[in-house]
């Protein structure tokens, strides 16, 4: 008897969609023990969010400040097989609850020696937080097989206005007559998420060691090579903006509002002004950088491939 693990954390619901879609043939399996673990923060996260509790949270969730954590309902001695790690992205970070599971002494007990398959849904920028995952992985001494990355069907300048609104209002849309898209993955790309569990099914049924090959082919993720650059910055923003929060008070405190107000105003300049310049300077230059984009494209896409 295999034995599966699906770790998990979703406000929306969506990633528990995607989670139940991939893991239904292993359930459906006779010869495979699928146990789900849903994370749960002491304090619960809201959704939807109230704006300045949503922007008060960046500075924890960039610095990977990880939160008080509900005590797991699996025990941490158990080893399993294959361990699939869902997870969302928070201001190009892994989730606080999921940072709060990463860094426990409960996540270095089940993930030691693992092989571990992460899986995003997101709104399309998810490179610098699987980065981060990658190394809290490593330092738990897990092993990274593979990673399903489906995003928003908003495309990049629709998902800027349509996941915000999401997020904070808990309707997808569409609103203005389709002006502003619907916000979310598209269902007929969740249901064939259900493909990753097939092939996870296959490799569980031949037995042997589960390697980097595990979801190679099948379309897991795909690199925007347009947003590397302008993930790479945002990333260094946040981390800036994140110091000067966190310098001023703990989360909530009054003392952080005054700036939040400021930093929201600087975030919508740049996401109007900045990254839309950034992506056309980068394509009128892109013949000249080809090869090292493709390198970067390569690198960003392992251990699934394009």
């Amino acid at each position: 008897m295999k034995s599966v693990l699906l770790i998990q954390y979703s406000q929306s619901g969506q990633l528990s969609d995607v989670a139940a879609h991939i893991i239904a043939p292993l359930v459906e399996a006779p010869d495979i023990e699928v146990t789900v673990e849903t994370l749960m923060p002491v304090r619960p996260y809201p959704f939807p969010w109230p704006v300045l509790r949503f922007f008060d949270t960046f500075p924890e969730a960039v610095y990977l400040d990880a939160p008080p954590m509900q005590p797991l309902a699996v025990d941490p001695a158990k080893r399993f097989d294959l361990v699939i790690l869902a997870y969302q992205v928070w201001f190009l970070s892994p989730s606080l609850p999921v940072t709060g599971f990463l860094k426990s002494d409960a996540a270095k007990k089940l993930l030691r020696d693992t092989p571990v398959v992460t899986v995003i849904a997101c709104r399309n920028m998810w490179l610098m937080a699987q980065e981060q995952v990658k190394a809290l992985l490593v330092a738990r001494g897990a092993r990274l097989v593979g990673n399903v990355a489906l995003v928003d069907e908003a495309g990049t300048m629709g998902s800027f206005l349509a996941t915000p609104l999401w997020v904070l209002t808990g309707n997808k849309g569409p609103r203005l007559g389709g002006l502003i898209p619907r916000a979310g993955v598209k269902p007929e790309e969740i249901a064939r998420s259900r493909r990753f569990g097939d092939r996870m099914r296959e490799v569980l049924a031949r037995g042997g060691r589960i390697d980097e090959r595990l979801l190679q082919h099948l379309g897991a993720v795909r690199v925007n090579e347009r947003l590397i650059a302008s993930e790479k910055t945002a990333r260094r923003s946040f981390l800036i903006w994140g110091k000067l929060l966190r310098s001023l008070g703990r989360q909530g405190s009054f003392s952080r509002k005054p700036v939040l107000f400021v930093y929201v105003l600087f975030l919508l300049t740049l996401i109007l002004t900045f990254l839309p310049l950034s992506m056309l300077v980068k394509a009128l230059l892109a013949p000249l950088t080809r090869e090292r984009i493709a390198e970067q494209k390569a690198y960003f896409g392992r251990p699934s491939g394009a």
